[in-house]
């Protein structure tokens, strides 16, 4: 068999005639080989120890000893960056309270002052809400900074997300428990006095807001934990009827007393008891 005439391409197909005189197509084994070779080079993965393609990559040129020292950049803050722009000044960060995480602290008392603190340097155009979210980091120290950075980032968008996580953390169950026992069990101590002992279940009230106790069983928890010479100062100065007030008007009547008997000393208190007895006996006292 002869090629057709003509110049041949070493790279095409070409057609030749058979011993019948039929044309035959004929694939040259340099255009197959070409073939092959193309597609290898194109699917030949990089090699991972050549420079080719890595401009992008910084990572791959840092040596052994640059690699065994932590990088200068820090962990994403939990808070996500709120779009509405402010300026703290400087003159604020040094006044507001700090709370490190310990267990003597009140969770509540500090959120309490630091809102205080807020609502003083708020100015005009400036959301409270976003000057709480961005100040409240800087008063958590140690234990309590620590919690913080451990958050996972970008998790937290508002301040009453923020407020939420922290008493979480800070105010668990089981200190819950106790502070409503704390109110639950309450009694006067030996030789108090009336206004002390109002004085310190009140902050047992107040270092626990969410106890659940309505008001009526305050009062009852109060009265109950009482000393007999409190009772009978209470009652002497209602006229024996405290148990005929509504919880509302027992609290407030219970708040009257404690004020009252602070400017007293044990003897007055024995003498104002005697003396004015019989006279809230016959019309009662009004407060």
């Amino acid at each position: 068999m002869a090629p057709l005439p003509g110049k041949l391409n070493p790279c095409m197909p070409y057609w030749i005639r058979d011993q019948e005189g039929r044309l035959v197509r004929i694939e040259t084994p340099r255009a197959t080989e070409l073939e092959i070779i193309l597609e290898v080079m194109e699917n030949q993965p990089e090699d991972q120890h050549s420079q080719h393609g890595q401009g992008n990559d910084p990572n791959l040129y840092r040596s052994m000893r640059d690699r065994m020292h932590p990088p200068r950049m820090s962990a994403p803050s939990c808070i996500i960056p709120p779009t509405e722009q402010l300026i703290i000044r400087p003159h604020i960060v040094p006044l507001l309270p700090t709370f490190h995480g310990m267990e003597s602290e009140n969770p509540y008392a500090h959120i309490k002052e630091f809102e205080d603190v807020c609502n003083t340097f708020q100015e005009g155009g400036t959301a409270i809400e976003l000057m709480r979210l961005k100040l409240f980091p800087f008063t958590l120290k140690d234990k309590a900074k620590i919690w913080l950075n451990s958050l996972r980032p970008r998790s937290i968008r508002t301040w009453t997300e923020l407020q939420a996580d922290f008493l979480k953390k800070f105010f668990p169950t089981h200190r819950t428990n106790g502070l409503k026992r704390q109110i639950s069990n309450f009694s006067a101590r030996e030789n108090e006095k009336f206004y002390e002992c109002w004085e310190r279940y009140m902050e047992a009230i107040n270092a626990c807001p969410h106890h659940g106790f309505d008001t009526w069983l305050l009062v009852s928890y109060f009265y109950d934990g009482m000393s007999s010479s409190m009772k009978q100062i209470l009652e002497t100065m209602c006229g024996g009827d405290f148990m005929s007030k509504n919880p509302e008007e027992a609290m407030d009547f219970l708040s009257y007393v404690s004020e009252v008997s602070r400017g007293w000393d044990e003897p007055q208190q024995e003498k104002w008891g005697r003396g004015q007895f019989s006279k809230c006996q016959e019309g009662g006292c009004t407060v």
